[in-house]
């Protein structure tokens, strides 16, 4: 095993931390608070290529490997993981699902614009009857002709209401049950295709989160994303990856919540001394440092089996989990460290604590990941 970071790691991890500390970190608060995307921050980071992570050179991408991946939306969330989950859709699901299902021609069509941020992403497989149950979904598409006639909707669509192409999941075959679902490339102006309510939300409120509709939309037969009856099962392959990503993006929040704490307690003073000196703090302070690294470690480890080719689903599920969890502990132990100052909008531990509960929801619940970790240790 090997624990050191390359040299190309650390400068990535350098050059991602002074970005988003001159280019974020001045503006999450009035980005929050408005629920405004933070579209020229976006631009920037598409210029550095981190709009195509993952995705190869000749695709216009940055070829970074996962753990590479894993760093870049940990150091992004660590300042706002509003922005790191904005960077991961668009990479782990939208445009990977193209990447990784797609014919030769899909790819070239739209990885390219996905990966210099020409063009944003979003990735639609819930529905209001259909979150954790697939085989819930109510969006249908009809063969007519020589294409396929998509009706229906979708919610909690992360960048729905800025994405300029939208991969969606639709039923077309009901009788196959999971075998059942194909998946779909739509342009935004496609003719049927609409957006719905744009969400009001809890934390992570720079991040578009929205509904969109399809009304009689019509697609052409290469809209087709995938085999027929395919797109649930290459979903899950995909949320494999995307599962990485919302934990090293939960390493990241936490990461970011615990620096805060441990520089609130240097700083603020009871009794005469820094509360740092206090031994209550000091052991909150080293569990969270602890959880953090333990958490973070889990995530290497899923980032580097999914660069050797191995297949993640347990490790994803595992660090998903488990960092999900560890963030929640962690921005809770850093508002308490802060007290009454961690309930007031002026302190980042305030954010951290509204942002972190979205992680143990999104791309399958704490408990979907635990039926997940069940399943694959059954079958061994």
């Amino acid at each position: 095993m090997e624990f050191d970071y390359t040299p190309e790691q650390l400068q990535l991890r350098k050059m991602v931390r002074e970005f988003a500390e001159s280019e974020l970190a001045p503006h999450v608060t009035k980005w929050d608070e408005t629920q405004t995307f933070p579209r020229e921050a976006i631009t920037k980071l598409s210029a550095l290529g981190f709009m195509g992570a993952i995705f190869a050179e000749e695709y216009g991408g940055a070829g970074l490997n996962y753990i590479e991946y894993s760093i870049l939306i940990e150091e992004l969330s660590r300042v706002d993981p509003a922005v790191g989950l904005i960077v991961a859709a668009h990479n782990s699901l939208c445009a990977n699902h193209i990447f990784t299902a797609g014919s030769e021609e899909q790819k070239r069509r739209y990885i390219p614009k996905l990966a210099s941020g020409e063009w944003i992403g979003c990735w639609s497989l819930t529905e209001p009857e259909a979150g954790s149950d697939a085989a819930g979904t109510r969006t249908t598409a009809v063969r007519d002709g020589d294409g396929w006639v998509l009706n229906g909707g979708k919610t909690f669509t992360t960048n729905a209401h800025e994405a300029n192409v939208c991969v969606a999941m639709a039923v077309t075959d009901r009788a196959a049950a999971h075998h059942g679902i194909s998946a779909f490339i739509i342009d935004k102006d496609t003719p049927g295709f609409r957006l719905g309510k744009k969400e009001n939300k809890l934390g992570m409120r720079a991040s578009s989160t929205g509904e969109v509709r399809f009304m009689e939309c019509r697609l052409r037969e290469s809209q087709l994303l995938g085999r027929p009856g395919e797109g649930f099962v290459d979903s899950l392959r995909i949320l494999d990856g995307g599962r990485i990503s919302i934990a090293a993006l939960s390493v990241g929040l936490a990461q970011g919540a615990c620096d805060a704490a441990l520089g609130y307690a240097k700083q603020r003073k009871q009794f005469g001394r820094p509360i740092s000196e206090f031994q209550a703090i000091q052991f909150k302070l080293a569990n969270m440092a602890t959880s953090i690294d333990a958490a973070r470690l889990l995530v290497y480890r899923a980032a580097w089996m999914k660069d050797q080719g191995h297949r993640v689903t347990m490790e994803s599920a595992m660090a998903k989990l488990f960092a999900s969890e560890i963030a929640v502990r962690v921005a809770d132990e850093a508002l308490q460290i802060h007290g009454g100052y961690g309930f007031i909008k002026d302190y980042p531990v305030e954010k951290f604590y509204r942002d972190v509960k979205l992680c143990t929801i999104g791309e399958g619940t704490s408990e979907i990941q635990k039926l997940v970790i069940a399943r694959q240790l059954l079958k061994s």
